[in-house]
C-alpha cells in the first residue's frame, strides 16, 4: 500500500491546478482509491483497498469557511485554477469565501466533487485523463 511519503513526493510535483491531472494520474497507480481535501486546516484522508487509509496532517492555520456558498464565483476561480494561474493556498482561501468545505477525488471515476459546509453537493466535476 501506499505512504504518506509516496503522496508527499508526487504533490511535491505540482505548481498550479495545471499539473493537477499528472498528479492524480501518480497517485492512482500508488494505490488511491479516492481522498478528501478539507479547507478549514488542510488535511487529507487519502484511501485505498480494503479500508486502508492515511492521512496527512493539517497544512496551515484554520480558515473559517463561509456559510454561503457563491457558485458563480467559486467556478469562475476554479476555472482560472486550473489553467495555472493561481497558487494552491490561494485557491484554498477562495473556496473558503465562496462557501466551499472540502473537495473529495474519487480515482476509479475520475471525478472531483466539491462540498458545502453541510455535506451538500455544489459542483462535480470529471477530471481530465
Amino acid at each position: 500500500m501506499f505512504t504518506l511519503e509516496q503522496i508527499k513526493t508526487a504533490h511535491g510535483k505540482v505548481k498550479s491546478g495545471a499539473d493537477f491531472p499528472s498528479y492524480i494520474k501518480e497517485i492512482k497507480v500508488l494505490g488511491v482509491t479516492h481522498y478528501e481535501s478539507y479547507v478549514p486546516d488542510g488535511h487529507v484522508d487519502y484511501h485505498g483497498l480494503n479500508n486502508y487509509i492515511v492521512k496527512a496532517p493539517k497544512k496551515y492555520a484554520p480558515k473559517p469557511v463561509s456559510d454561503e456558498v457563491k457558485i458563480d464565483q467559486f467556478k469562475s476561480e476554479l476555472l482560472a485554477h486550473q489553467q495555472g494561474k493561481t497558487d494552491y493556498l490561494t485557491f484554498i482561501t477562495m473556496c473558503a469565501e465562496t462557501g466551499i468545505e472540502k473537495w473529495q477525488i474519487c480515482l476509479n471515476k475520475m471525478t472531483c466533487t466539491y462540498f458545502d459546509k453541510t455535506g451538500k453537493e455544489v459542483l462535480l466535476e470529471q477530471i481530465p485523463q
